[in-house]
């Protein structure tokens, strides 16, 4: 805190230089995050997840597999609209604790993502439609499975490109955060030497 006495004897307090370039230096980080579009990313995050989990309703009438007993479409989908509302929030409200919450949520999306694409493909793997009765007539659990694995094959390229969008977000997230981590201990000695200054007493 720098104080200037003029001539007459009034005392003016000036802000303090680590304060202003504290400010300044959050109000790059909101720019910056901004130009990430957070936001975008995140409404994308919500459809996606919306996606998987009405999309995996018809997994319910066709033949019981692990994806459905297991709860995948409904975990990850849960999963995917979290990470994209902690990001329209970050948009909201940028500061570091924000982007740290974001980062850590993209994180775990991006690791639950990978679990999925893997349960979708052994369970892909693990029961093939069969094939036809003399090449021309199909059973209805051949036309069940072949179902069945068209809708696991649509959550997969959706669970794809949930973890793209989480990655590509965790990326920018983790290099603006980066770029101005070193800030961070900047705000904690400001408001620490701000709230043990007293005012002098002139009397």
């Amino acid at each position: 805190m720098a104080v200037s006495v003029s001539r007459d004897l009034t005392v003016q307090v000036l802000p303090d230089v680590n304060t202003v370039k504290l400010s300044d230096r959050q109000q790059e980080l909101c720019a910056a995050v901004k130009r990430g579009e957070p936001k975008c990313l995140g409404v994308s995050q919500v459809m996606l997840g919306l996606m998987v989990m009405s999309y995996s309703i018809p997994l319910h009438v066709t033949e019981l597999t692990q994806v459905v007993t297991l709860g995948v479409p409904w975990w990850s989908g849960l999963m995917f609209i979290t990470a994209g509302l902690v990001a329209i929030l970050l948009d909201k409200q940028c500061t570091l604790k924000m982007l740290q919450v974001c980062v850590i949520v993209s994180l775990v999306s991006i690791l639950l993502s990978l679990v999925a694409v893997i349960i979708y493909a052994v369970d892909i793997g693990k029961n093939p439609e069969g094939e036809c009765v003399g090449g021309r007539t199909c059973s209805d659990q051949h036309f069940a499975m072949k179902f069945s694995n068209g809708v696991k094959r649509a959550l997969l390229i959706f669970t794809l490109a949930q973890t793209t969008i989480s990655a590509v977000l965790c990326y920018l997230l983790l290099r603006q955060k980066r770029t101005f981590g070193q800030y961070a201990s900047l705000a904690q000695d400001v408001t620490t030497s701000s709230s043990t200054l007293a005012a002098p007493d002139l009397n």
